[in-house]
């Protein structure tokens, strides 16, 4: 009784699938895996803080019916001719609100950036005071 190729196939099969792994040799004991959590800072580069601002001082004069003649003469003098520019005194009282107001948001921005700047950081930030804001 001669068995054909697939005969020989099938009666392969039937014995590899009927004994299974038993044919190899034990499985090795299964290690438990221990899983830890690390903590990582990454670095984050900040960018420089820019330079302080450096606001010049304009001067105003004030100029009124009696001292009119003598500062006309003196811008004569100063500059050849005579230029004005007026403002009146709830217009001044509001440019000064928005220089406040500049001050203010100015500051708060700082305040914002420091905060981020120190988020990563365990060490204390180098702020520099400005007196001004």
């Amino acid at each position: 009784m001669y068995l054909t190729a697939s005969k020989k196939i099938l009666l392969l099969s039937a014995i590899l699938i009927s004994t299974g792994c038993s044919l190899l040799p034990q499985a090795p004991k299964v290690i438990p895996v221990e899983i830890r959590t690390v903590e990582v800072k990454i670095p984050i580069v900040h960018p420089t803080l820019p330079r302080a601002i450096d606001l010049k001082e304009p001067y105003f004069y004030v100029v009124s019916d009696k001292n009119m003649d003598t500062f006309i003469a003196e811008m004569e003098k100063l500059n050849g001719t005579v230029v004005f520019t007026a403002m009146t005194i709830d217009d001044y009282e509001l440019m000064a609100y928005n220089m406040q107001e500049i001050k203010r948001y100015i500051g708060q921005l700082k305040e914002v950036v420091v905060y981020y700047r120190t988020i990563n950081t365990d060490d204390e930030p180098e702020v520099e005071e400005d007196e001004d804001l």
